[in-house]
Formats: C-alpha cells, structure tokens, sequence
C-alpha cells in the first residue's frame, strides 16, 4: 500500500472514528495497516530474490546492474599453476577467489567469472562452494554456446555431489543442452525425470513449462 494512501486512510479513521473508539483501537488500526505495509515489502523482496534464482534464465543481465569497477578482472601472470589476480591480495584465499567470482558474475563479466570459478575448483577442491562453482561454470558455458563443456560442469556437479541443492536444475539445464541441440526426444526424456524427481523443486515447474511448450 503506497504511503500516501496508508496515511490519508489512518487519518479518516482518526477524523471519523475518534469519538467512537478508544485510543486502543486506534492503534490496532494503524498496527494493522503497517503490517500491511510490511507484507507488501515482503512480498516485493521475495520477488526479487525469485529474480536472483532465475538469473540463469535471464543470462544474468537482466537482473544485475553494470560497474565500471575493474578490481576483479583476472589477469594470468602465472608462473607454473600460480595465478596472480589483480585486486586480490592473496590467491591462495578461497573466500576472496570465490567472491571475486560471484561479484564478477552479478556485473556480467562473464569471462572473468569463468577464469574465476575455474581457478576455485582446480584449487579448493574441499570447499563447500565447490558444487556452485561448478553449477556456475556450466551455466557461463551454456551461455557462450559451449554445450558440450557445459554438460561436463553440470554432469560434475550431478555425480560428485548429488544432493546438492543445485542438482534439479542442473539436470533442467542439461535437458535445455538438448533442447539446443535439437535433441527433442532426449530433451523431454530429461524434463520428465526433473518433474517426476523433483516435483517440489522450481526447475520441476520450469521443466513442465517447457514440456507443454514443446507440445
């Protein structure tokens, strides 16, 4: 409920009501429409993390904003497998490789999230993050048209980490590999495992809008 409209309802329940109720239920009416106002901005939040979740559907750029910031683009000065990267004071730290990687997904650099994520999963191969670097390294893969290398990422994080969160919608992603490959029998073959797999799961409901798509 816009502000304006919230506070112009409080003051005619104020104008009107006044004489008939106590000063108690006055403030449930307003309590009451601030909890509106809350539910409204819950309600906008949750759409927005729903964007973040469908980033890998919209190609990133859709729900992210462009920097100008050039302190994580990757640059290999290596020496054997040392990699230095500019704007990281230590590349043998895997919270800042990581988060260098995310921050140059969410600003659409592609490839440098892609050296980025590459380097994670070479070198910390223990970490817990390890299954999205590889779910991301599938889907930059996918984007650049590399279905082949982005089916590996996606079938790595399947079989080294199968109950991963990610799991459903890498098995979605790689029935969208066939789909591009106009592998429409296996395509729907994988969007039915999703559905009858995963049926709880948001790549469920969008593996089911693309069967119907397909029809």
């Amino acid at each position: 409920m816009p502000k304006l409209v919230a506070y112009s309802f409080i003051f005619f329940l104020l104008c009107n009501n006044l004489s008939s109720q106590n000063s108690d239920e006055i403030k449930t009416d307003i309590l009451f429409l601030k909890i509106q106002e809350l539910e409204a901005e819950i309600a906008q939040l949750r759409d927005k993390v729903e964007s973040q979740n469908f980033l890998i559907e919209k190609l990133i750029a859709e729900t992210t904003k462009t920097t100008s910031n050039e302190n994580m683009v990757v640059e290999s000065l290596a020496t054997n497998d040392d990699i230095v990267f500019k704007g990281i004071q230590d590349p043998k730290s895997k919270d800042q490789i990581f988060g260098a990687a995310i921050e140059a997904l969410e600003n659409q650099k592609l490839t440098n999230a892609y050296k980025l994520f590459d380097y994670f999963v070479k070198n910390f191969d223990e970490d817990d993050r390890l299954p999205l670097a590889y779910f991301w390294l599938g889907e930059i893969s996918f984007i650049n048209n590399d279905f082949k290398q982005s089916e590996m990422y996606f079938m790595e994080l399947i079989s080294t980490f199968p109950d991963h969160y990610r799991v459903p919608l890498a098995h979605k992603k790689i029935g969208d590999i066939y789909l591009n490959n106009n592998e429409n029998i296996k395509a729907k073959n994988k969007y039915n495992f999703v559905v009858r797999e995963f049926p709880n799961n948001t790549a469920s409901s969008l593996a089911l809008q693309l069967l119907k798509n397909m029809e």
